[in-house]
């Protein structure tokens, strides 16, 4: 029971409030995971509709992958120029066209352009909606329903799996999956119109009057908004901007943001939620049944992440991150093992089904959450925009080296060692979590990037709980 202490606050009456606008605002995600779900069940069509080339679908894959990179690039300046808010009303509209694009494209070419386009709104939604969840949660729920982002990702590949499984025999399959993916993007730009500024943007632009009003409708004690106002408009008055990011007292928290950034996808996440149907076709599985099987994968994805969100402000960020990781380095182990044995893969093919399901809900649990809700933490105010940006920038940059070059990683490698290979730098970022990576829960956000900048640039080790 005692598990359940984030859904008794989340659902104080002054905090219902939050959980809605972070559930509109963590829209965002949804479309980070629909785009990354959908692909893996639609490859197995496109490639016959259109004549598409291994090329050519890989090049779907990194299409948004390098939409994503730019997009987070561009939503640094967006978030501090245009509002939060906007900025992410722009991504939904953004995503609308791309997704109608993609359904319509009549060639690889015109399906990669599209998916390009798609990247543009999911980097950016991807990056801003953590940070404007952030920014208006009460610090005893922050971490839950900044993970709502994680959440929200995880139903999106979910409902792509559904979609999928539900749309396989159906004629234009794939047209269908991609073109269905409108329908959040209208509902993250519609959601967000209806829902405030963040109070610390609002502070940023000397609108205090306004910051005040949000804030009141957020906080459950009206006597603290003065106070946490005082605080943000002393740390507002600080310059920020990539050079202050990279400055000696912030360095070490940017080091730490784009670390975990990376290590999320050199562990190989998004090749089980881009290629499950295609790794478990490597079972000798038909295209029908890998599509069947990859469904449990994104169930374990969802039941884990709902699990995570109700422990991280209960027991903290770095014990489910390091935990996790141990899983993903495990369930790697195995699966190397299981493809580099022949009689494994005849007799006893469903140990590939339960590698990738340990593996998902490892990472669910740890790496998953963990890195949105930390990056959203650990900067301070002047900072927070461009530090973020250059840490999503760090995991999308990943993501498309990683997921793009997966098939051919396989050629060049093999399977089993290319999970061998996801397995060691599950390792090194184990050695770094421990090492580096701080404690955050349970305390605002000006205090984290006070504490941590200073405790970072004093001790190499990880800052006190």
């Amino acid at each position: 029971m005692r598990r359940m202490g984030f859904m008794r606050e989340a659902f104080r009456s002054g905090n219902r409030y939050v959980v809605r606008l972070a559930l509109v605002a963590a829209l965002g995600g949804f479309l980070f995971g629909y785009d990354t779900g959908v692909i893996s069940g639609a490859l197995l069509f496109i490639g016959k509709d259109l004549n598409a080339s291994e090329f050519d679908e890989q090049a779907f894959v990194g299409a948004l992958l390098i939409g994503a990179v730019i997009g987070a690039m561009l939503a640094g300046w967006a978030a501090d120029a245009l509002s939060r808010r906007r900025t992410k009303i722009i991504a939904g509209a953004i995503y609308v066209l791309g997704a109608l694009g993609s359904a319509l494209a009549q060639t690889s070419p015109e399906l990669i352009v599209a998916r390009f386009v798609l990247g543009l709104a999911v980097g950016t939604a991807s990056f801003v909606a953590p940070m404007y969840i952030s920014e208006l949660a009460p610090k005893n729920i922050r971490g839950g329903v900044t993970g709502f982002n994680q959440l929200m990702i995880v139903s999106g590949i979910l409902a792509a799996y559904v979609v999928n499984w539900a749309l396989k025999d159906a004629p234009n399959n794939w047209r269908w999956m991609l073109g269905l993916g409108a329908l959040p993007g209208l509902g993250l730009a519609i959601g967000m119109y209806l829902l405030p500024y963040s109070p610390r943007w609002l502070m940023g632009k000397g609108r205090r009057e306004e910051a005040h009003e949000v804030l009141c409708t957020v906080r459950e004690d009206p006597g603290e908004v003065d106070e946490e106002l005082d605080e943000i408009e002393k740390e507002s008055r600080e310059e920020g901007g990539l050079r202050e990011a990279i400055a000696p007292n912030i360095r070490p928290l940017l080091v730490i943001g784009v670390v975990l950034a990376v290590a999320q996808q050199l562990i190989g996440v998004n090749t089980v939620i881009y290629y499950a149907p295609t790794i478990l076709k490597f079972t000798g599985l038909g295209s029908g049944s890998a599509i069947t099987q990859a469904l449990s994968v994104g169930i374990t994805n969802f039941l884990f992440t709902v699990l995570a969100i109700m422990l991280l402000d209960k027991i903290g960020r770095r014990p489910p991150l390091i935990a996790g990781t141990i899983g993903c380095i495990v369930a790697l182990v195995a699966l190397g093992i299981f493809f580099s044995s022949s009689s494994l893969q005849h007799d006893a093919s469903w140990i590939a089904l339960v590698c990738l399901i340990v593996y998902i809900a490892s990472f669910a649990v740890g790496l998953g959450p963990v890195f949105w809700v930390m990056i959203a933490e650990i900067f301070p105010l002047p900072v927070r925009s461009a530090a973020m940006s250059a840490s999503t920038v760090g995991n999308w940059a990943a993501n498309f080296l990683v997921s793009t070059f997966f098939l051919s990683l396989v050629d060049a490698i093999t399977r089993e060692g290319t999970f061998w290979l996801y397995a060691g730098f599950g390792v090194l970022a184990l050695i770094f979590f421990v090492a580096r990576v701080p404690e955050t829960k349970n305390r605002s956000l000006e205090e984290i990037g006070r504490e941590l900048g200073a405790t970072e640039t004093d001790s190499p080790h990880a800052t006190p709980a």
